[in-house]
């Protein structure tokens, strides 16, 4: 007897969406190890969240990825639509739509592996040299008689920087080394503004900054010239190369390294603000205890003046007033998105009655028309032109092989007369016979005197 449906699906084991959604999952993410992948982003969006959502892709083929807020807030750099990036990432599903993904857990501009391996390269050789070695570093002056910038003169952090000493110590003069800090051209500007501002010894402190970037940004930073000639100097120098996250050769050899711009100025300079607070501490100590009586008794004053306010009818009816402003909103918000849809459906009917006003299908008949007449007279023209064309061809070979052709090349035609018969052999003529000669510009008459045979 065969089984009945009911013990078949007893027997059966029978997924949800979710499970099976789940499992797989589950094997996608115990399958595979984090990986490294490359690819361009698109389609990138930044919802409220803080996470980012963004496709993989190359020319044949994409791949749909998430980083979540903690991870994308250590990134370096912006993504944007178009940038070309390697991520590390997981394998994974996202269930509620059951779409495999790749989750990242870090992004790096694509070719940042190159320039990273080289900075570590070169950080091991120097620091096995001793460049990084403390004994080799200056103290700072603790009040500079003059300070040298070695930056970009147009970048934001000579702005910062100049903002900071201006506010914390004025009086000190501010020499300015300009140089390029990015591109080719950087590395032998800066070995040029370092070296000038040894030479002149114009300058008992020097800070040596610019704005934050990614890693192929701050390379002029990473180079071994300009490490070497740092490590040189006999005036002391302050290290600010973009942001608190970013480490460049030039921070390890330096005498100091500031995280920030503006943090290598208050290095760079006491705060004058620190001495008039020490003047004025005791001062404060006073006030502020009075200050502290006078806002106590203030503080009961107030709790006393709102528990009174609070019970008072007027704040009953204005709560009672804000109910109905709020139900006003809603009902015009109500009418206002059913006359919306009702509009949509006026619209939607009006385009439906322009489809099947005959006045269209005319014009798109005559359209059709216009277009195949067009058609017509450019496949006649296109006839035309090819049978011309077979036809010079065919005048050409026939000019070819016209007899005519020859007597341009000195040839020429003699018939008997009066037969007209073409001469092809002497046998054919007597003494006396009259000629018809042929040549390129006329005709000859001649007799025949003598025949001479071969």
């Amino acid at each position: 007897m065969p089984p009945s449906d009911t013990e078949l699906n007893f027997q059966r084991d029978i997924y949800s969406v979710s499970r099976l959604n789940s499992e797989v999952r589950a094997v996608l993410e115990g399958s595979f190890p984090l990986l490294w992948v490359e690819g361009e982003i698109s389609n990138l969006a930044r919802p409220a969240s803080g996470h980012i959502y963004f496709t993989l892709k190359d020319p044949q083929a994409q791949v749909r990825c998430a980083m979540f807020r903690m991870k994308r807030q250590r990134l370096r750099f912006q993504p944007e639509n178009g940038l070309k990036v390697l991520i590390r990432a997981r394998v994974g599903l996202y269930e509620g739509r059951g779409e495999f993904q790749l989750v990242a857990e870090h992004m790096e501009l694509a070719g940042e592996g190159d320039l990273q391996q080289a900075f570590d390269a070169l950080k091991l050789k120097l620091q096995q040299e001793g460049l990084f070695d403390s004994s080799h570093k200056l103290p700072l002056p603790l009040l500079p008689k003059r300070i040298g910038l070695i930056t970009s003169p147009s970048g934001a952090a000579i702005r910062d920087v100049l903002s900071v000493l201006q506010r914390r110590l004025p009086a000190v003069p501010i020499l300015i080394y300009p140089t390029q800090v990015q591109g080719e051209e950087a590395p032998r500007s800066l070995v040029n503004a370092l070296r000038l501002a040894e030479q002149r010894q114009d300058c008992d402190l020097l800070i040596l900054t610019r704005g934050g970037g990614s890693l192929e940004d701050l390379m002029a930073f990473n180079d071994e010239a300009v490490a070497r000639v740092i490590h040189d100097l006999t005036i002391p120098l302050i290290s600010a190369v973009g942001h608190e996250v970013d480490f460049t050769i030039a921070d390890f050899v330096a005498d100091r390294r500031a995280p920030t711009p503006s943090v290598a100025a208050e290095l760079a300079t006491p705060d004058r603000e620190e001495v008039l607070d020490r003047i004025n501490s005791l001062q404060r100590r006073i006030r502020l205890a009075t200050i502290r009586h006078l806002t106590d008794s203030r503080r009961s004053l107030e709790n006393l003046t709102k528990r009174l306010e609070r019970g008072h009818p007027g704040n009953r009816l204005q709560q009672q007033l804000q109910y109905l402003d709020d139900l006003s909103l809603r009902l015009a918000r109500g009418i206002r998105s059913q006359l919306d849809r009702r509009l949509a459906t006026i619209g939607l009917l009006e385009s439906r009655l322009q489809g099947v006003i005959p006045t269209h299908q005319i014009r798109r008949q005559r359209e059709q028309f216009d277009g195949l007449s067009h058609r017509l007279i450019l496949a006649a023209a296109a006839n035309l032109r090819i049978k011309r064309q077979s036809l010079e061809s065919a005048i050409g070979k026939l000019d070819t092989l016209s007899p005519l052709a020859t007597l341009h090349r000195g040839y020429s035609i003699t018939r008997v007369l009066p037969s007209h018969e073409l001469l092809q052999q002497a046998s054919q003529v007597q003494p006396g016979d009259e000629l018809e000669t042929r040549v390129m510009d006329g005709t000859l008459i001649s007799v025949v005197s003598r025949i001479d045979s071969n």
